[in-house]
């Protein structure tokens, strides 16, 4: 089995390693050292995310979380927290968008309320990533980067897009497939150690964060 699931729960997985199945979490990962996984280093991602927009020059720093339910979401938010205090600095916010895109819409109208507003955003996915630009456009009259810089997770193609055109960290997703089956094919014949493989994604630069 390869699960992929964000909420697959550990007493699922647990069942299947102890029947003996072999089994490997994609892109997913579970507090147990029994059970094998392969992620991008959301961890590191995170934190070059937070890097990218302390280098540009950003000050108010906010981070639109995933869903804290999932590994995805909550070490892409340590790798960021981690980058922002080694800079000694505060983040603006740290809000949890659920991973979703009336979510995300909606803390945006929150975290963009006042005046003293978050110069720069790092959103923990794509799928909240346009929703937070499109809020930030077309119902803030806001733009991108001269008043927000946006960096986001993933890379979906639409991510590239001239309308979005969107600073990411890309999840590697091809070696991640290739570690994923190796891993799988490894227990199929008789190699059942565990093994949590991280592979670290690049940062793509486009045009939603402002130059340093």
């Amino acid at each position: 089995m390869i699960t992929a699931s964000v909420a697959m729960t550990n007493h699922l997985t647990t069942m299947c390693n102890a029947a003996g199945i072999p089994l490997v979490l994609f892109n997913r990962r579970q507090d147990d050292a029994r059970l094998s996984s392969v992620t991008s280093d959301n961890m590191a991602g995170g934190q070059r995310a937070a890097r990218h927009l302390i280098e540009a020059g950003h000050q108010r720093i906010a981070h639109i979380m995933g869903w804290q339910g999932s590994s995805t979401g909550r070490d892409r938010a340590a790798g960021f927290s981690l980058a922002m205090a080694d800079a000694g600095m505060r983040h603006a916010e740290v809000v949890e968008g659920m991973s979703s895109r009336e979510t995300a819409r909606a803390v945006t109208l929150l975290l963009f309320a006042g005046p003293d507003h978050p110069d720069a955003v790092f959103v923990g996915n794509d799928h909240m990533a346009f929703a937070v630009m499109d809020t930030l456009r077309h119902e803030l009259g806001l733009r991108v980067p001269q008043d927000v810089s946006l960096v986001r997770y993933d890379d979906v193609p639409l991510a590239a897009w001239p309308s979005y055109d969107l600073t990411t960290i890309r999840q590697p997703v091809n070696r991640m497939v290739e570690a994923t089956v190796a891993t799988l094919l490894n227990q199929i014949e008789g190699d059942t150690a565990p093994r949590q493989i991280t592979i670290d994604g690049p940062l793509i630069l486009r045009g939603s964060v402002r130059k340093p």
